[in-house]
């Protein structure tokens, strides 16, 4: 049963939350099952029931009929329980689908007692029945039932895990691990106190609960952080201390180190990643309640400092104490991500997969970039400008994270092979290091979790003599590749008849043979001829010949068309 009901979900819809596509395969499924098997509830223009009954169970496809009604009606119901946050009234509607479903089961763990079903589907049978009444009283809110009924789920899932092989125990153990978080909330709900504590820890390690349980519990812990908010009060930071009056902030400072803890007891990165979004989601939530309390205080917004002790005010110092954690998270997350870059980096390289590329040195360096964006905007936070230790501790982590982003920078002019620009990084490096070990003295506690800064002189030291030895063999290998038998001038070929050269390009389409087209050569000049007499020639008189054409006129022009001639 759980294994045919496992496999048609993530098929068909419930690997995305997706219960309609689900509830349309099961009516699909059904319909097909009836035609098969001849089972049809009359006709299009009469309905005539049928029930399935052990007489007829010669085919165990009439008692997937029974599980597909049942799965029909149980995916209607989550479907409802989804748009019920928007649309109350359908949460009766859901009820009504559930009670449906629990109906379904009964029958079909009432066919499964038939001798002619093995004792396997006999103990899945009951057991899927357990766990649909235990989520009709889950809604129903009947905890002592839904527990027993859960409780019953689970103790017969386990013996079948244990009763079979490690594979097929594996479908049986993911069902009982889903149940566990019900039957604590069951108890919680019931009086045991443990069980909420239980509850809180594993929605914190998997970064948030999924399935039946989310919204409840989310409901369960806020529900329980505001009882534990009305004792508090008040919130002291560096030496100050301040009321809280704002119920959100006081349930986010309240949960601020169950946080914490577990993002310090994560398991792998993406857990920890996961975490860490959360946390600096309920802290964005929290400094907008903060700023909105800002508002309508218009006065005290442009009159920050008190006229007696000049500080802050309250809550304004609150705002900036806000802005301290989320800045901060958001520096503890980046370095997270830094370390596992770190990693990635020292693994050998591989082909890129997937699409997936392969990290590099830039990649780092962008992250760091932002965590120095992030202590900027630390040291200019409202109420800490005169708090000389804090400015300090900041300027010392600024140069920690100065050496690592120079590093970095250093180790990607080392791949494109600029070995004198990497040098002078890794001397700016040692330099910040220095600095920081001269300067740390008493803010030794506040640099425990920042990176180690005398790890990072060893190996800036152990990198600067491989740079120096990549150097010089680069410097042999070019040598070495500008030999005379391998150099080519960009001579012709018509040119260098006398010298050996290897030129690959002679048996190429763009061979260079001679000058084309040839350049240009001196030549003689056309001579320039000076006529010098032209001055002093004296040209004859013309006085005569114009006279004779003043006199010619138009009696001489007519004369010589006719060819009269004087």
């Amino acid at each position: 049963v759980l294994q045919i009901v496992k496999e048609s979900q993530q098929q068909h819809g419930l690997r995305h939350g997706d219960f309609q596509r689900y509830r349309g395969y099961c009516s699909r499924r059904l319909r097909r099952l009836r035609k098969t098997l001849n089972f049809k509830m009359g006709n299009r223009h009469k309905f005539t029931g049928k029930k399935v009954t052990e007489e007829i169970l010669s085919d165990n496809r009439y008692l997937l009929l029974i599980l597909m009604d049942a799965e029909r009606a149980w995916s209607y119901a989550m479907q409802l329980k989804q748009e019920a946050n928007t649309e109350p009234r359908k949460r009766f509607h859901l009820l009504s689908r559930l009670r449906k479903a629990v109906k379904h089961a009964e029958e079909l763990e009432r066919l499964c007692e038939s001798n002619r079903v093995d004792a396997k589907t006999k103990l899945e049978a009951q057991a899927y029945m357990a766990y649909l009444t235990g989520m009709l009283r889950f809604e129903h809110q009947e905890w002592k039932a839904a527990m027993e009924a859960f409780n019953k789920c689970k103790t017969i899932y386990e013996k079948l895990a244990n009763a079979f092989t490690e594979e097929q125990a594996v479908l049986y153990n993911q069902r009982v691990e889903e149940i566990s978080p019900n039957i604590r909330y069951c108890a919680y709900n019931i009086g045991d106190q443990s069980a909420m504590n239980e509850l809180m820890q594993m929605r914190l390690r998997s970064g948030g609960t999924e399935g039946l349980l989310a919204e409840k519990l989310e409901a369960l812990i806020t529900q329980t952080r505001a009882k534990q908010a009305a004792t508090m009060s008040e919130v002291e930071w560096r030496g100050r201390t301040v009321p809280v009056k704002i119920d959100k902030v006081r349930i986010f400072l309240l949960g601020l180190a169950d946080n914490e803890a577990a993002i310090a007891q994560a398991e792998n990165e993406e857990t920890k990643e996961r975490l860490f979004e959360s946390l600096l989601s309920e802290c964005r939530d929290a400094i907008q309640a903060v700023r909105e309390e800002l508002k309508p205080d218009q006065k005290q917004r442009e009159h920050a400092l008190e006229n007696d002790s000049g500080k802050v005010s309250n809550i304004q110092y609150l705002h900036s104490y806000l802005t301290y954690i989320k800045l901060s998270t958001a520096i503890r997350r980046n370095e997270s991500m830094a370390q596992a870059l770190q990693k990635a980096l020292l693994q050998p390289q591989r082909a890129e997969e997937d699409g997936k590329r392969t990290p590099r040195p830039q990649d780092l360096i962008r992250l760091y970039d932002i965590i120095l964006q992030n202590l900027v905007e630390l040291t200019q936070l409202p109420g800490l400008e005169e708090d000389k230790n804090f400015q300090k501790e900041i300027g010392l982590k600024t140069l920690v994270y100065k050496a690592y982003r120079c590093f970095f920078i250093a180790q990607s002019y080392v791949l494109v092979k600029k070995w004198s620009e990497a040098l002078v990084l890794y001397e700016r490096v040692l330099k910040y290091a220095r600095e920081v070990q001269s300067g740390a003295g008493a803010h030794t506690n506040s640099l425990k979790e920042l990176p180690d800064v005398q790890d990072l002189i060893t190996q800036v030291n152990a990198e600067k003599y491989s740079l120096q030895a990549a150097a010089i063999l680069d410097a042999n290998d070019a040598h070495e590749a500008e030999s005379p038998s391998q150099v080519k001038d960009g001579k012709p070929l018509s040119e260098r008849f006398e010298t050996f050269c290897l030129d690959p390009s002679l048996v190429s389409k763009q061979v260079s043979l001679v000058h084309f087209p040839p350049g240009f050569q001196p030549i003689p000049c056309k001579p320039l001829f000076f006529d010098l007499a032209l001055n002093h020639v004296a040209f004859p008189p013309l006085e005569d010949k114009v006279e004779q054409k003043a006199k010619s006129g138009l009696t001489g022009y007519i004369k010589g068309i006719f060819g009269f001639k004087s």
